[in-house]
């Protein structure tokens, strides 16, 4: 049985959880509401206030389902009570960030500042060099925040660039002049 797959989940007050046809989950909280289409495969089941997730079989493709659909409703709880957040930082010479009402401008040493519009759903905030992305849905802060970030990498010598807060950079030695 999977370790993940098996364990509950946990609904906590002001949270509801709507389990519809062909496993169309839908998640109300405070913080707003969430809909996925899960595996048809998996049995999904309310028991006393938590969400359990159970496969039809021990197939190698049932098991790996298994544990992705509890840990994507586990998600969807989470982002509806608590929400998710990621913050950036943005080091260099010169790099800076500013927010324009809905719109993140970087200045990361390019010919031109690169403006990013904030998506639907997720809001970005700006504190010196820091920015934080907040939303219900992890999907979509993980990968909003990865789009910014890939507009200038962290570079290995200096450490300039946009890195997640929590990402340490490994870095190089430089060159050595001639004696």
């Amino acid at each position: 049985m999977s370790r993940i797959g098996r364990l509950p989940i946990a609904v906590p007050e002001g949270v509801t959880v709507d389990l519809g046809a062909n496993n169309h989950v839908t998640v109300k909280g405070p913080k707003g509401t969430l809909e996925k289409n899960l595996p048809a495969e998996m049995e999904i089941k309310m028991e006393d206030g938590h969400v359990v997730v159970a496969r039809p079989n021990d197939l190698k493709k049932m098991k790996s389902l298994h544990g992705l659909t509890r840990t994507l409703i586990q998600n969807m709880v989470t982002g509806v009570h608590d929400g998710y957040e990621k913050v950036l930082e943005v080091n260099g010479v010169g790099y800076k960030v500013q927010k324009q009402g809905k719109k993140l401008v970087l200045s990361l040493g390019y010919s031109h500042p690169v403006e990013m519009e904030d998506p639907e759903g997720l809001e970005s905030v700006v504190d010196g060099n820091k920015i934080t992305i907040k939303g219900i849905n992890k999907e979509n802060v993980g990968q909003y925040a990865a789009e910014i970030r890939d507009k200038r990498r962290p570079e290995p010598y200096k450490g300039k660039g946009i890195k997640y807060a929590d990402e340490v950079i490994r870095r190089k030695v430089g060159k050595t002049g001639k004696k």
